[in-house]
């Protein structure tokens, strides 16, 4: 039976996005969803989740406390496939490097850096927060039955700059481009939370589940 771990290393509440996720799964019978800090565990998943809510420096610390997690995850992604979705900072981690607060490193699976959103409207308010509309960039698999113009919710100060324009399947208009959702090969991140954008975000995270690199 199929496993989908989501990745719990005290960095943001989960239990919204479990819940949506066994959601997706029991309706589309596609196995178990597990909540977890164990690498042993995240070693023997089908899919991998890293969710993540708070600042950049102190998401990627919490991670590497955590002894062989952040291993497990890269050897089952980059080295044997595994899909993977990183929601919020977990998205963000995917990326070379963060500017929040101090220089950052990141994952460096998608080329690129996390900086402040910067509106050229000085009346929009950042953090960016609530729903915004979803301008689809590059087609892919997890955006099936999503178009442009379908709803998000989103809540943050930081997006990703993709070195790679194609690698940027989705972003919003905050006066001026915001990303969304990026992806590459087996791997694919949203900045938005799918577990709170109802029928738009349900969809992609079944999309996610279906989903064969």
């Amino acid at each position: 039976m199929s496993l989908t771990v989501l990745v719990d290393y005290d960095s943001g509440n989960l239990h919204s996005a479990e819940k949506a996720f066994q959601r997706m799964a029991h309706e589309a019978g596609h196995g178990t969803i597990t909540v977890t800090s164990e690498p042993d565990v995240v070693a023997k998943a089908d899919r991998i989740v890293l969710p993540g809510d708070g600042a950049f420096p102190h998401c990627r610390a919490n991670l590497g406390e955590y002894g062989g997690l952040f291993e497990a995850i890269s050897e089952a992604v980059t080295q044997r496939g595994r899909p993977f979705m990183g929601i919020c900072v977990g998205m963000q981690m995917m990326a070379t490097v963060s500017r929040e607060y101090e220089d950052t490193d990141g994952f460096d699976w998608i080329k690129g850096e996390v900086v402040k959103i910067t509106p050229r409207d000085p009346s929009l308010k950042v953090p960016h927060m609530g729903w915004n509309d979803l301008v689809i960039d590059t087609p892919h698999p997890v955006l099936e039955g999503i178009k442009t113009g379908d709803h998000a919710y989103f809540v943050h100060s930081y997006h990703m700059r993709v070195a790679e324009p194609s690698q940027r399947l989705a972003h919003v208009d905050y006066a001026g481009a915001v990303t969304a959702l990026i992806g590459r090969d087996n791997m694919v991140g949203a900045q938005f939370h799918p577990e709170k954008s109802q029928a738009t975000g349900l969809r992609i995270l079944s999309n996610f589940l279906n989903w064969k690199p």
